[in-house]
């Protein structure tokens, strides 16, 4: 058994500086969330990619249009900007696809 130092063919193993992959977000872009949970200081939390986002003065359930003001390594912290965009109805995509198709088949 050796101790001290390394030679130079041996690789070191497991302590190296952790590396982060690209963030999901970028500062200034905005998001519709929904908020999950709270966070012990209140804050909301909302996921985006599974990058957590704290954002300010909201609560469980509240779908919210957020603006990212901070990136750091593990979460992003974001502010309300207003209420998100109904997304339409699976019954509405669905009469819209078959009026498409229609309109298809008439032109041919």
């Amino acid at each position: 058994m050796q101790y001290g130092r390394r030679g130079r063919g041996e690789e070191r193993r497991g302590f190296g500086p952790r590396r982060f992959p690209p963030k999901p977000v970028d500062i200034g872009k905005e998001y519709d969330v929904e908020i999950q949970e709270t966070s012990r200081r209140g804050e909301g939390i909302a996921r985006i990619k599974g990058l957590v986002c704290f954002v300010r003065d909201t609560k469980p359930g509240e779908h919210v249009r957020i603006r990212i003001i901070r990136i750091s390594r593990r979460f992003a912290e974001a502010e309300v900007v207003g209420k998100a965009e109904a997304a339409p109805a699976e019954e509405e995509v669905e009469e819209a696809a078959e009026e498409e198709e229609e309109t298809e088949e008439s032109e041919e």
